[in-house]
């Protein structure tokens, strides 16, 4: 039975307090690539939350729809990936032919996105949670930016202080940027309570 969530406070649940990644800590790998390059950061933030939004809706109609009806369920992690290669193929072609400089500096991690564990964790957690089809979408849609305000705001916070000659050099790099990620979070689960998706 579908929880009685409005789809406006999931959209923000999602955003904040349930943020994909920063409570999650699905889709990391991408997250700390990435996240050295603003520019690279916000297409590829563009990027997942489009992937995020059309996979969450097309998976539960597929789910709801095929999957089902025909007592298919233990198929269904393999059926997700399936139409998340779909369409993340279809917009690589897409970035490809509309934004080729964009193309090169996502590099390997536009097709990376298939196997993005946050997609998948936000199609599986709208089944689990039998979200209808409007819950989900607004899911996916706040799960998505929610992706794209965490990388955005670590590659504001990676650019000044790659910048800061007070950062011992012991800690730049990934060490300073896993602290970095860890308040960011902490910052986030600030939210908790306000709003709640569980």
């Amino acid at each position: 039975m579908a929880p009685d969530i409005s789809p406006f406070i999931l959209f923000f649940a999602s955003i904040f307090t349930s943020n994909i990644l920063l409570a999650n800590f699905l889709g990391m790998c991408s997250f700390i690539s990435i996240s050295k390059d603003i520019t690279s950061s916000n297409g590829l933030g563009m990027a997942v939350t489009m992937v995020m939004t059309i996979t969450t809706a097309l998976n539960w109609i597929v789910y709801n729809k095929i999957i089902i009806p025909f007592g298919l369920e233990y198929l269904r992690y393999i059926i997700f990936i399936i139409v998340i290669a779909a369409v993340v193929q279809i917009l690589e072609m897409l970035i490809d032919r509309l934004s080729p400089n964009l193309y090169m500096s996502l590099g390997i991690f536009l097709p990376l996105i298939t196997v993005n564990c946050a997609i998948l964790g936000v199609s599986l957690f709208m089944q689990l949670r039998y979200y209808t089809f409007i819950q989900s979408i607004f899911y996916g849609l706040g799960s998505g930016l929610g992706w794209w305000l965490a990388i955005m705001a670590l590659a504001a916070i990676r650019k000044r202080v790659d910048k800061s000659p007070n950062v011992p050099a012991a800690l730049k790099g990934p060490g300073l940027t896993l602290i970095i990620i860890g308040i960011m979070a902490m910052a986030f689960i600030g939210f908790s309570g306000m709003l709640n998706v569980q």
